[in-house]
């Protein structure tokens, strides 16, 4: 019988709270990673991956060790030969994949949209046409954790379709929650991890690809080497097996975790997701907080807040008094707003944000907001 772990409500936007059973499937006997039992685990983690979002062998999900940066930053440079990419930068997550072009010196251009409104579709078309070179590659966050703006991935794929170019996706803080379907959101390359609203843990990022398209990177002269896309599938595709080191114990609990979310079902997760966020934002407006994405464009997953005008008010203190009552936040990512940040995604219930709203009212009087 497995002893319960100290439970911690995380509602910072990943890692998320885990289910026991998630932290237990960490606990095997050791085995080499080389072996074929392994190997076949991780085959059938790459299966699973692809299906939540795609049908094999149309699309193939290529497992790295390391964080979801890790994932968008292989699709980066080992996708975009010559040509240009352009980025749609609406918030951190978009800004960091500016920069991750910028180091391979790969020609991009930056679409800047403010961080808590819709993308101008006929705009970004506007940007598309005026480009000088050939546009190759355009590349979006579904979801932009820095406010919980959930970008419309279905416009942006159908004009990449229009215009022959190939569609980029940072999944990260949406996949397993929000229903996604690459051929018809006409998705090339999508990138995500293991500890958001997977619910496993942190240390495996996965980019999920149009088969075809990453075998045509064969002869494309590498920019990288540990994170090239088309050397780390060509290699589990022939032998079961990453080409380094894998996080063996952090694959056991992403097993585990694709299981528990088969059988919760992606819609019944994000349902659950959105009751807790209905709960956040009514108790928000309660105590005289407020968010920065209308609903209609809202991810229901991340919550960007302002923070309180008040002289005693300050946010390492207000962290600090919620951790010691079970609850951890997040600060904000706005350059020039303040706000702080919660995460209603994980192995967590409308009843744990009602207990976290307590806990927050609480500190407001404490500190005479209220």
């Amino acid at each position: 019988m497995m002893r319960p772990v100290m439970r911690n409500i995380l509602l910072n936007p990943g890692p998320a709270t885990t289910t026991d059973t998630v932290k237990y499937a960490q606990v095997v006997p050791d085995i080499c990673p080389r072996e074929e039992e392994f190997g076949l685990l991780m085959e059938s983690i790459t299966d699973e991956l692809t299906q939540l979002v795609a049908t094999s062998p149309a699309y193939t999900s290529v497992l790295f060790g390391g964080s979801g940066t890790a994932a968008v930053e292989s699709i980066i440079s080992s996708v975009v030969g010559d040509d240009t990419i352009i980025i749609i930068n609406n918030g951190a997550y978009g800004r960091r994949m500016c920069e991750i072009a910028h180091t391979y010196g790969i020609s991009n251009l930056e679409y800047s949209s403010p961080p808590d409104q819709a993308i101008d579709i006929g705009k970004l078309e506007q940007l598309i046409l005026s480009c000088s070179g050939t546009v190759s590659h355009l590349a979006a966050v579904h979801m932009e954790t820095t406010t919980g703006l959930l970008n419309d991935v279905y416009a942006i794929g159908q004009l990449c379709k229009s215009h022959g170019i190939d569609f980029i996706v940072d999944a990260m803080s949406s996949f397993g929650a929000i229903p996604i379907q690459m051929d018809e959101m006409n998705i090339s390359y999508l990138a995500a991890s293991s500890n958001k609203c997977l619910q496993g843990m942190p240390g495996v990022g996965f980019v999920i690809g149009n088969t075809n398209k990453i075998a045509s990177l064969q002869d494309r002269k590498p920019r990288n080497y540990y994170l090239n896309l088309f050397q780390q599938h060509q290699y589990f595709a022939k032998t079961r097996q990453m080409r380094f080191t894998p996080p063996v114990q952090t694959l056991y609990a992403l097993h585990q975790a694709i299981e528990e979310l088969k059988q919760e079902g992606v819609h019944t997760r994000y349902n659950r997701y959105r009751q807790s966020w209905e709960t956040l934002v009514v108790g928000l407006e309660r105590l005289g907080l407020t968010y920065i994405v209308d609903r209609e464009h809202h991810s229901r997953l991340v919550t960007s807040i302002l923070e309180p005008e008040c002289v005693r008010y300050d946010f390492q203190q207000m962290h600090d008094y919620l951790y010691a009552a079970g609850f951890t936040i997040y600060p904000g990512k706005l350059d020039n707003r303040g706000t702080f940040r919660i995460a209603n995604i994980g192995d967590i219930s409308h009843q744990d944000i009602t207990a976290f709203l307590h806990a927050l009212e609480n500190y407001l009087q404490i500190i005479d907001f209220l």
